[in-house]
C-alpha cells in the first residue's frame, strides 16, 4: 500500500500546482488594475458555480480565477509575487468570496451565524444579477440629483438607477450613498456601460455598521480616494491583538475610479441580508457645495497613509522589544520561584533549632521509686518526644 501523504506535503504539492495568476487571468505584467479587474469580472462570470453547478472543472476554475485575482488586485501583495512568488504572499490572506444564492440553505444558515459571530465574510454578486446586467435586460430607475429613494430590495436581487451629471457636476466631484436604518446589509455598484447597451460590473463597496446605521459609499472627487476593507489580514488578525492592531489600515486602498465623465451612470443596490431582504435609502448628490469636506477628506487620507508607513516600521521595533521582554518576564518568574524555594529550605532550617522539644517525665515503669541500700531514690527520665 502506498504511503499516505502528510498534510503538509499536500499543501506543497497544491503550491506546485499553481498556475501564475497573470496567465490564469489571461493578462500581462504590465496590465493596469482595471485591465486586471475586467478580465476577472468576465472569467469569474463564465466559471460561475450558477452557471455550472454539475461542473466540478469550473468549481475548481472559479476558485483559481478568484485566488488569482485577490493577489493581483492587491498592490501590496503583487509586488511581492512579482519579486518573489508565491511564497511572498501570505496564503491564509487570500479569502475566497461567497455567493449566498449557490450555497443552499444548510450552509447559508453557517455562514450566517458565523457573520453574527462578527466573523467576516465576504460576498459576491449573484451570477443571475450579473449575466441579466451584462445583457441589458435589467430595468432601470432614475435617480435624480439631490432626491433620495427608500425601497425594499430582496436578498441576492438589485435595483438598478440611472444618474445623469453635466461636465460642470463631474468637475466639482459626485457622490452617490446609500443607507440602511434597520441595519440591512447591501452592496452598492458601479456598473461599466458596454457598447452593446449591457452593463459591466465596475465597482462594488459592501455596508458598514456606523452608528445605528449601516452605510456605503462611492466618491468620485477628481483626486484619489481611498476605502477600508474591513475583511482584509482578518482571520490572521483574529488570532491576536496585536496583529489586529499592526494589521488594522493593510485594507486601507485607492478606489479604482477617481472621476465620472458628463453623461449617465448606472449604480445598483443589492440585498446581501443572507434570508431577508434589504431596506435602504439612496441618494445621488454633487460635491459643489462641499469644498471644505474635500479638503478635509484629503488631509486626513494623507495623515491615515503616513500613519501606515510609520506603524509597519513599528512593528518591526515592537515585536524586537516583546521578544526581549517576554525572555525577561520569564525569567524573571524562574528568579523568583527560585528565590522562594530557598528561602524556604532555609526558614524549615531555622525552625529545627528555634523551635523548643516537647519533654515527658517518666519513672522506672511502674510509677514507684528505686530502692537500694535502704535509700530511697526516685529515678526521672526525660525523653524528648519529636
Amino acid at each position: 500500500m502506498p504511503a499516505r501523504r502528510s498534510r503538509p506535503e499536500k499543501q506543497d504539492e497544491a503550491k506546485h500546482l499553481r498556475r501564475d495568476p497573470y496567465e490564469v487571468l489571461g493578462v500581462s505584467r504590465n496590465s493596469s488594475d482595471q485591465e486586471i479587474k475586467s478580465a476577472y469580472r468576465k472569467m469569474a462570470l463564465k466559471y460561475h458555480p450558477d452557471k455550472n453547478a454539475n461542473d466540478p472543472e469550473a468549481a475548481d476554475m472559479f476558485k483559481e480565477v478568484t485566488f488569482s485575482y485577490n493577489i493581483l488586485s492587491d498592490p501590496d501583495k503583487r509586488r511581492q509575487y512579482d519579486s518573489a512568488g508565491f511564497e511572498a504572499v501570505e496564503s491564509e490572506s487570500q479569502e475566497l468570496e461567497l455567493d449566498l444564492s449557490s450555497l443552499g440553505t444548510v450552509n447559508t444558515m453557517f455562514a450566517a451565524l458565523f457573520s453574527k459571530l462578527g466573523v467576516p465574510i465576504k460576498t459576491t454578486v449573484s451570477a443571475t444579477v450579473l449575466e441579466e446586467a451584462l445583457n441589458g435586460v435589467v430595468s432601470i430607475r432614475p435617480l435624480p440629483l439631490g432626491q433620495p429613494i427608500s425601497r425594499k430590495v430582496e436578498k441576492q436581487c438589485a435595483h438598478f438607477y440611472s444618474v445623469t451629471i453635466t461636465e460642470e457636476e463631474a468637475r466639482a466631484g459626485f457622490v452617490c450613498r446609500v443607507q440602511s436604518s434597520d441595519k440591512s446589509k447591501f452592496k452598492l455598484l458601479y456598473f461599466d456601460q458596454e457598447g452593446n447597451g449591457g452593463l459591466s460590473l465596475a465597482l462594488q463597496e459592501d455596508s458598514a455598521k456606523t452608528g445605528k446605521f449601516t452605510s456605503a459609499g462611492m466618491y468620485f472627487l477628481c483626486f484619489p480616494v481611498y476605502r477600508l476593507d474591513q475583511t482584509v489580514n482578518a482571520i490572521a488578525a483574529a488570532k491576536d491583538a496585536d496583529t489586529a492592531f499592526f494589521k488594522k489600515l493593510d485594507g486601507f486602498q485607492p478606489c479604482e475610479i477617481m472621476e465620472l465623465k458628463a453623461g449617465t451612470h448606472v449604480f445598483a443596490v443589492y440585498g446581501d441580508n443572507f434570508f431577508k431582504s434589504a431596506s435602504y435609502s439612496i441618494e445621488a448628490l454633487c460635491a459643489a457645495p462641499f469644498v471644505e469636506e474635500k479638503e478635509n477628506l484629503r488631509d486626513v487620507e494623507a495623515r491615515i497613509l503616513t500613519k501606515r508607513v510609520e506603524i509597519s516600521k513599528f512593528e518591526n521595533e515592537y515585536r524586537e522589544v516583546l521578544a526581549q521582554f517576554t525572555e525577561m518576564t520569564s525569567r524573571y518568574t524562574q528568579e523568583m520561584q527560585e528565590i522562594d524555594e530557598l528561602l524556604k529550605q532555609w526558614n524549615e532550617i531555622h525552625a529545627s533549632y528555634t523551635i523548643a522539644p516537647q519533654m515527658k517525665r517518666s519513672t522506672n515503669g511502674c510509677g514507684k521509686p528505686f530502692h537500694t541500700d535502704g535509700i530511697e531514690i526516685e529515678c526521672v527520665i526525660y525523653v524528648c518526644i519529636d
